[in-house]
């Protein structure tokens, strides 16, 4: 990590790991990963692939942007973020239709992806 990125972090007191909102969006990548590991391997390039990059998407955009110099700066990446949690709900439910996850599953996913959103969300609105 270069030495003025973590000075900046270091007085701000707060890393990326500590926001509460990257924290459910980690939370929902290892679970979209567990989840969708026994998938069929004819998926690992569309569906699996494409909703573990929503997942991911998710955290590190809250990590990129929480690096970035402005307010308005680290908005812009958390509006992606919550974009890319919007992506996640539209593959979870074609998962679901197409029988990859059982409704039990999806309902956990889903649990863990609204809960990522409205602590993106409100983190987005906190720096108006």
């Amino acid at each position: 990590m270069p030495v003025t990125l973590k000075r900046r972090h270091e007085r701000a007191g707060k890393r990326y790991s500590d926001l509460k909102a990257w924290q459910a969006c980690h939370a929902l990548v290892l679970a979209i990963y567990k989840s969708t590991s026994c998938w069929p391997e004819g998926e690992k390039y569309g569906l699996t692939g494409q909703i573990r990059r929503a997942a991911v998407s998710s955290a590190v955009n809250i990590a990129e942007g929480s690096a970035k110099a402005s307010r308005a700066e680290f908005r812009r990446y958390l509006n992606i973020s919550l974009g890319s949690l919007t992506e996640a709900a539209c593959l979870l439910e074609l998962a679901r239709d197409l029988h990859l996850l059982d409704q039990s599953t999806f309902c956990g996913l889903e649990i863990a992806r609204d809960h990522a959103g409205k602590l993106t969300w409100g983190l987005y609105r906190s720096l108006k």
